[in-house]
């Protein structure tokens, strides 16, 4: 259901400088090209900064250590430029040395992909200030859509604490502190310690024809792709990782069948709320709190995907019916304000689950329902995706349907994931004013 609201495009054709900054808005936008016919920078891949205070452990902040972070760029092409962060460190971090390469196995790389990552215009090491994020020089490497990157990461001296995404659904790899630099290590010996945290890497970018385009999935627990191992939900099954069984993955996956030039990101963080910190620090900040750092910093954004709310009603005391309302209202108007098209969400249901179900107090359902027919009914968003409508039991609509959820009643199932991807009308993502000219030019 398109609306009337008419939006500009991001200024974020220029060159931008590349070197450490502060998290802004404008840090990341940039494009070698103004033209139709040029090429610009699409986000094909983030994992939202978390915290760091998690990053203690496993991967014991020592420094003189290697991470190898695996990541799955939902679109292809020939140039990348690389994000790492520091945002919630506590003091400066050295990245020494950093290459990229196409995974074969675990950590082992396919020798004839490695390449050198530069910064601010050819140095090999770059160091990143507390609360800063720094952007890599474009990378000359192929890659293909949904073909793993590893990208290599050597710390010099002590590293402080990670700044990572607390629950990436992937197996990353590091060594020992104290091994020194194996950012070269091809067959990936060294790399004896795995996690499914995201050490440092938040984003990754790829030079594309100017009318691809990005749409952000935003959101929380279900965005990130969190399937509930028990019925206390603290579990991931350990199954779905590395497979890409997100519902931001299955999204990308019909976008490529149909032809389409747009490319899906995901800036879900698991038990985000949309008004309020997390609970602990894992959690990440309130979501209308990130939406500069998480979606208006990754170039090429045209559309936004807003689904998060839930966690504000389950998790004790509950947000009221009016808080919610007032927050995605100013959320809509931020995204608007930056010329971003916003489709909002429906929660789902999980009053017979134990997180956001049975212990919520006061009982989460009725709020949730009254969310719902508001987002449902209201005119500021450009578009509704009725996800609650399509994974609900149609027997009793305060729960999930049995096939679409997992042990914990509260997160789908991949089956789920699929058809809620399944629910969004991609004709929505219009894309940019390039993308009628150059039609499906991938």
């Amino acid at each position: 259901m398109s609306r009337d609201f008419r939006y500009g495009l991001l200024a974020a054709i220029c060159v931008s400088a590349l070197a450490a900054t502060s998290v802004t808005a404008t840090a990341w936008a940039g494009a070698p090209g103004a033209g139709c016919g040029d090429r610009h920078w699409v986000s094909t891949w983030s994992a939202s900064p978390t915290d760091a205070v998690e990053s203690t452990g496993p991967e014991t902040p020592g420094g003189e250590q290697t991470y190898r972070v695996v990541v799955t760029p939902h679109r292809g092409g020939d140039s990348v430029r690389i994000r790492l962060t520091n945002r919630f460190g506590s003091e400066p971090v050295t990245f020494t040395r950093v290459t990229v390469g196409r995974q074969t196995q675990g950590a082992a790389l396919d020798p004839d992909s490695v390449r050198p990552v530069t910064f601010a215009g050819g140095s090999t090491s770059t160091t990143v200030a507390p609360g800063a994020d720094v952007a890599s020089d474009p990378v000359p490497i192929t890659v293909e859509g949904f073909e793993p990157l590893s990208i290599s990461i050597h710390t010099d001296g002590r590293s402080g604490q990670v700044t990572g995404h607390a629950s990436g659904n992937a197996t990353s790899y590091y060594t020992p502190p104290g091994l020194g630099d194996h950012t070269a290590d091809l067959a990936g010996d060294a790399f004896s310690q795995t996690t499914t945290r995201v050490p440092f890497v938040s984003q990754v970018d790829m030079l594309a024809p100017a009318g691809v385009t990005t749409v952000v999935a935003f959101g929380d627990s279900a965005t990130d792709g969190h399937v509930g191992a028990d019925f206390f939900g603290t579990q991931q099954v350990a199954g779905v990782v590395d497979q890409n069984v997100r519902y931001p993955d299955f999204l990308q996956r019909r976008l490529d069948e149909a032809g389409s030039d747009v490319v899906v990101t995901n800036a879900g963080i698991g038990g985000n709320r949309l008004l309020s910190d997390g609970l602990v620090p894992a959690l990440g900040r309130a979501g209308e709190s990130r939406i500069e750092a998480d979606v208006l910093t990754q170039p090429g954004v045209t559309d936004v995907i807003v689904w998060i709310g839930m966690n504000d009603l389950g998790m004790p005391i509950g947000a009221p019916y009016e808080q919610l309302v007032t927050g995605y209202t100013r959320v809509i108007d931020r995204l608007h304000d930056a010329g971003l098209r916003v489709h909002l969400g429906t929660m789902m249901p999980a009053s017979n689950g134990l997180a956001d179900g049975l212990t919520s107090f006061p009982p989460a359902d009725p709020v949730r329902v009254r969310v719902n027919s508001w987002i449902r009914s209201q005119r500021l968003s450009d578009s509704v995706i009725d996800f609650d409508a399509a994974v609900r039991d149609p027997n009793n609509p305060s729960i999930l349907e049995r096939r679409y959820a997992s042990a914990d009643n509260l997160h789908p199932t991949p089956d789920g994931y699929r058809l809620i991807a399944d629910t969004v009308d991609i004709t929505e993502f219009t894309g940019n004013e390039c993308t009628a000219v150059n039609g499906s030019d991938n």
